[in-house]
C-alpha cells in the first residue's frame, strides 16, 4: 500500500500553493475571483452591455471540432513561428490591457518580463499603468528592440484628440526601440461596460462605501495596492480622476483612413490595424502599406454582439494574400484555440484576459503559469493532431478541422 500512496509535497508559499492548484485558465479565474475584489475581477472579466460578444468568442473557438492525422511521429514536435519576421518559441503575443497594477503590483513590468522569458512580444498600452520608457528600462534592451530577455515591446495607440500628445507618444515609443505599433480602432466611443458602471471604478481609485467594505473581505489585496506607488494613467499623469468609461473621452472619435496612413508614414517600424477589421478594411490596410491586422473586438468590451474574431480569419486571410500578417484575439483561453487559430490562416494568437488571470492571482509569476499552460497545451494538441511544425499546421490545417453543426 505504501507503493501506492505517495504524498504530494504541499509548498510552503502561499503564491506557489495558488498556482499549483491551477491546472488551465479557467482555474486562474476562479482563483482570482476569489482573491481580487469584485470591482477589478468584474474590471477584467466584464464586458459591455448584455456581455453577449465575451461568451460568443469563446463558443465561436469551441464550436470546431478536430480530424487529427495519426501515426505521423510527433516526438520532435517545434512549436517555434514566425511573428512579423521574428522567430518566436510559440504563435502568441501579449495583449495591452490598461490600468494593469490594479490588478497587481507586478502590473505591465511583471507581464512584459514573464513574455520575456518566454520569447514572446509583450505591448503596452496607451492607458498603461507603466510608461514607456520605464518599461523599457525595466526589461532592458535599447533602440534595436532586443531585450536583455528574448521578447519585443510593442506599443498599442489610442489616438487622442491631442494629436500632440499621441504623436509624442509615438516618437516616444520608437526611440526605445519599441518594434511595433498597434493602432486600435474600434475606441471612437466608449463601451457601456455595464459591470464598471455598477461598481463606480475610477482611475485612480475612489474610496467609496463599497470599496471601503472590501477592505476587510480582500486584506492581502489591499496591503500590496496601498504599499506601492500611486496608481495612475502613465501617459496622462496629473490628470483629475475620471472613470473608466469616461476615460474614452481623450480618443478621437473622427478617426479615419487619412489617420492611419499619417501614421504609416511617420512610424519606421511595423505598423497593425487592431479591431473587428473584415476583409474589405483588411486588404484597404494592405494598400496603405500596413504590415497586418490584429483581427479583435476588445474582448467583447466595447460594442456587443460584434462577429467574433475568429470567424473573421478565414475571409480576411483571402482577403490579403499568404504574406500579409493576421492575428487575432478575443475568447483564447487555451492552447487549443491557437491551433485553431493558425488552422483557419492567422499568423499568431494575442492572450489578454487568460494571462491576466494569472496575474491577479500570482503577479508575474501568475503570468508564468497561465503562459505555461498555453504553451503546453499548444503543443500537445499540435502533436495530437499529427503536426511537428507550425508551417505544417498552417499548411494542411482547414483538413484538420471541421465545425460542430448547430
Amino acid at each position: 500500500m505504501r507503493k501506492l500512496v505517495q504524498l504530494r509535497t504541499v509548498p510552503l508559499d502561499a503564491k506557489t500553493r495558488r498556482l499549483a492548484d491551477c491546472y488551465d485558465i479557467s482555474d486562474l479565474r476562479q482563483a482570482a475571483r476569489r482573491r481580487i475584489p469584485r470591482p477589478v475581477f468584474d474590471y477584467v472579466d466584464g464586458a459591455a452591455d448584455e456581455e453577449i460578444s465575451v461568451a460568443a468568442n469563446v463558443a465561436a473557438f469551441r464550436s470546431w471540432r478536430f480530424l487529427p492525422r495519426v501515426l505521423a511521429g510527433v516526438e520532435a514536435a517545434d512549436t517555434s513561428a514566425p511573428v512579423l519576421g521574428s522567430t518566436r518559441p510559440a504563435p502568441m503575443v501579449l495583449a495591452p490591457t490598461g490600468y494593469t497594477r490594479m490588478l497587481h503590483p507586478d502590473g505591465e513590468i511583471g507581464s512584459a518580463r514573464s513574455a520575456f522569458r518566454h520569447g514572446l512580444p509583450y505591448t503596452l498600452s496607451t492607458m498603461a499603468t507603466t510608461g514607456i520608457e520605464e518599461l523599457r528600462a525595466s526589461v532592458g534592451g535599447g533602440a534595436s528592440g532586443a531585450g536583455a530577455l528574448d521578447g519585443e515591446l510593442w506599443f498599442q495607440l489610442y489616438l487622442l484628440r491631442d494629436r500632440t500628445q499621441a504623436y509624442r507618444l509615438v516618437d516616444l515609443a520608437g526611440s526605445n526601440g519599441y518594434t511595433t505599433l498597434v493602432v486600435t480602432v474600434d475606441t471612437v466611443v466608449s463601451g457601456n461596460r455595464v459591470r464598471d458602471l455598477r461598481n463606480g471604478l475610477s482611475i485612480p481609485p475612489a474610496l467609496t462605501m463599497k470599496t471601503v467594505a472590501s477592505v476587510g473581505a480582500k486584506p492581502g489585496y489591499w496591503y500590496q495596492l496601498l504599499s506601492g506607488p500611486a496608481l495612475d494613467y502613465a501617459n496622462f499623469a496629473g490628470r483629475s480622476r475620471t472613470t473608466v468609461m469616461k476615460s474614452a473621452d481623450f480618443f478621437d472619435a473622427d478617426l479615419n483612413w487619412d489617420d492611419i496612413a499619417e501614421l504609416r508614414a511617420r512610424w519606421p517600424g511595423k505598423l497593425l490595424l487592431k479591431g473587428p477589421v473584415g476583409p474589405a478594411d483588411a486588404r484597404r490596410a494592405l494598400e496603405l502599406g500596413l504590415d497586418g491586422v490584429q483581427l479583435s473586438n476588445h474582448g467583447g468590451r466595447q460594442l456587443d454582439r460584434t462577429i467574433a474574431p475568429v470567424d473573421l480569419i478565414a475571409p480576411v486571410r483571402e482577403a490579403v494574400g499568404p504574406s500579409f500578417t493576421v492575428l487575432v484575439d478575443s475568447g483564447v483561453r487555451h492552447g487549443a484555440d491557437v491551433v485553431i487559430a493558425l488552422a483557419l490562416g492567422a499568423d499568431a494568437a494575442v492572450l489578454g484576459r487568460a494571462y491576466l488571470y494569472g496575474l491577479m492571482v500570482g503577479g508575474e509569476a501568475g503570468v508564468d503559469r497561465a503562459l505555461d499552460l498555453l504553451i503546453g497545451q499548444f503543443r500537445s494538441t499540435m502533436q495530437f493532431l499529427g503536426m511537428t511544425s507550425v508551417a505544417e499546421l498552417r499548411k494542411h490545417g482547414r483538413d484538420l478541422l471541421t465545425r460542430e453543426p448547430g
